[in-house]
């Protein structure tokens, strides 16, 4: 009688070792790329049991799961991957690829392919007759004489209080008057460049100019000459700045330069 008791109470303990077992069952195995390089660190969760790990510094990785659990495998940039676990994956090691997220640039199409011969492109960089004649309208309309007069833009004096400053000697206006008069005198002379004049501004300009939003339009070394001489030859840049260098006015300059040239040539889109 005894011994029947003992053996039932046996039976009982190998009963709960198994179900222990069989409930802390883990998997294993490694994540990688589509290259075959190792990944980490990946997130993977377990969406049936709620629970989450990250995969060490080789890609490998051990979690508690059980069969017909759902496995997710995440990484910023990559795919996600969703494994629902077999009896065959829990005695095996899991091999699981992520592939990244393509990532579409926009083509950048420009009409005119560059020689690299600054005389001959030079020559392709005409400004088309819309834009010749817009600016021709507007050089008219800002030296034509006005239709009408300005209207005096005060207030009546029956409206407005005393003004203190009747007879008193504006020092600050003629500390701005001086100092405008000394500017101007210091200022060099605009003057025409001529050709080597101009090849010397530009190669300054090369030099000290962030130039990297041309590349980020996918512009290569001749594209970026070729733009130079249409910023030159539209904002008159060597001419205006040579003799007086300053490299934010310049990087200015060729911003606004580039916003006319990138719809002239139909640049369409910024590579990264």
């Amino acid at each position: 009688m005894e011994i029947r008791y003992i053996k039932r109470g046996f039976l009982f303990v190998l009963f709960c070792i198994a179900a222990g077992l069989c409930g802390q069952q883990k998997i294993s195995g490694r994540v990688i790329t589509g290259d075959e390089l190792d990944l980490a660190p990946v997130l993977i969760v377990n969406m049936s049991g709620n629970k989450s790990i990250l995969s060490d510094m080789y890609g490998k990785f051990e979690i508690e799961a059980k069969e017909n659990d759902e496995i997710r495998f995440v990484k910023e940039g990559y795919y996600r991957v969703d494994k629902k676990i077999t009896r065959e994956d829990i005695s095996s090691p899991l091999n699981i690829i992520l592939k990244k997220i393509e990532i579409q640039i926009p083509e950048v199409k420009i009409q005119y392919k560059p020689t690299g011969n600054l005389a001959k492109d030079n020559q392709h960089l005409n400004e088309s007759r819309k834009l010749q004649s817009l600016k021709s309208d507007m050089e008219d309309y800002m030296k034509s004489p006005l239709n009408e007069p300005l209207p005096n833009n005060t207030i009546s004096k029956t409206f407005s209080g005393h003004d203190f400053n009747v007879g008193q000697v504006d020092l600050f206006g003629v500390f701005n008057a001086v100092s405008g008069l000394v500017k101007k005198a210091t200022k060099p002379k605009i003057t025409k460049a001529n050709y080597n004049e101009t090849q010397d501004f530009l190669r300054r300009v090369r030099n000290e100019v962030n130039l990297n939003f041309l590349k980020k339009h996918g512009m290569d070394e001749e594209q970026i000459d070729t733009f130079l001489l249409y910023a030159d030859k539209t904002r008159s840049l060597a001419k205006r700045y040579r003799k007086d260098f300053h490299v934010d006015v310049v990087e200015y300059e060729l911003k606004i330069a580039f916003g006319e040239y990138s719809k002239l040539n139909k640049l369409e889109g910024t590579k990264e």
